[in-house]
């Protein structure tokens, strides 16, 4: 049911694929809007929550916080905005972010393929090995706790 064009809060999550109590949680993290609500209490959300909605969920799934959603739609709203607050340098930094994450996830896989090759069955056994694969000596050299 629409009241004035507005949605209520059950209409407002279906639309944009999350539950209420993402929705709720959005509004007191400061993602959404106070909605207004009707008399008996039911929360009467604009049609355009639905879209701020899908895009903290595509900027989620593109790797930025809730913290760094909360700062691009902030600076969405304001016209005199610093450079470095927008989208297109917000993407680049996260970008070098990512590939650096992807380097490091791809040194790991391949340190997990030579342990596969090498035939390690057990920790301790291939820890004691001197052609074991595993970085057990880089850990130490890394501050890594043990």
């Amino acid at each position: 049911m629409t009241t004035g064009g507005r949605l209520r809060s059950g209409q407002v999550a279906a639309a944009a694929g999350v539950n209420q109590q993402t929705l709720r949680y959005y509004e007191r993290r400061g993602l959404l809007n106070e909605p207004d609500r009707t008399p008996g209490g039911h929360r009467l959300y604009p049609a355009e929550a639905v879209t701020t909605l899908r895009v903290i969920k595509t900027a989620q799934r593109l790797g930025f916080t809730l913290d760094e959603v909360a700062e691009l739609l902030e600076a969405g709203t304001h016209r005199h905005r610093r450079p470095d607050t927008g989208l297109r340098d917000r993407a680049h930094t996260k970008l070098t972010e990512v590939e650096a994450r992807i380097t490091g996830l791809q040194a790991i896989a391949a340190t997990l393929r030579q342990a596969l090759a090498a035939g390690c069955d057990d920790l301790l056994t291939c820890a004691a090995e001197q052609d074991c694969p595993l970085p057990f000596t880089d850990l130490a050299n890394t501050g890594e706790a043990p």
